[in-house]
């Protein structure tokens, strides 16, 4: 299982603790976006979460620990949209309700996902370790999609294929976040109706029709 990492807090009430750190999570991301990590201050997270450096110091440790934060926050986020499906009772239909799911989070959550991958390097070995070891949960229930559909036979293909692709699915979401500025002509709802046809065509050999899309 893959422990969360504990950062500590001088406060006991956890609701504030998650206000708190929310405020810090957003005003950090547009900051390491801007600046990058290294370049950026705890005051200066501070500035941009509405509040001083000494309370900002009531709920955090360290600089890296926002950083945490803000990786844990996307696969927290990640976690509350594909919770919802019925990921047991696999399906095409089901895998391309949660392609629309995750691709829908990446268009919410542009600047996070982008900071995370250009600033989790920075973090420190177990935090950087917790976050790749989520990636693979997350990859990992795609991966538990593709083998439902392959069961009811919805989708001919090999374990080991099945792997590939899982990463595959996971990766074209996050083309969004990256490759957004050469994407313009296309909206988020044509981008996932578009890549879902290239993704499940691709995999299945053969011309699939989808409905909606």
């Amino acid at each position: 299982m893959n422990k969360k990492r504990e950062i500590q807090s001088s406060v006991k009430d956890e609701s504030l603790i998650e206000k708190r750190r929310a405020q810090m999570i957003r005003g950090a991301v547009t900051l390491f976006k801007q600046k990058g990590f290294h370049r950026t201050t705890t005051r200066e997270i501070a500035k941009a979460a509405g509040f001083s450096i000494g309370t900002l110091y009531e709920y955090i440790r360290t600089k890296e620990d926002v950083l945490y934060l803000v990786c844990d926050s996307i696969y927290d986020e990640v976690h509350a949209r594909l919770d919802s499906l019925d990921v047991e009772k696999g399906s095409l239909e089901v895998l391309v309700t949660a392609l629309e799911h995750y691709y829908g989070l990446i268009d919410d959550m542009q600047d996070e996902f982008v900071v995370m991958y250009q600033e989790s390097k920075s973090l420190p070995k177990d935090a950087l370790q917790y976050v790749l070891n989520k990636e693979l949960e997350m990859v990992a229930l795609f991966e538990r999609l593709l083998m439902e559909c392959r069961e009811s036979g919805e989708l001919k293909m090999t374990p080991k294929e099945i792997k590939l692709a899982a990463h595959h699915l996971f990766v074209q979401g996050q083309m969004w976040a990256f490759r957004r500025w050469a994407l313009r002509e296309f909206t988020i709802q044509e981008y996932i109706q578009t890549q879902t046809h290239f993704l499940l065509q691709g995999m299945a050999g053969e011309k699939i029709s989808i409905q909606g899309a």
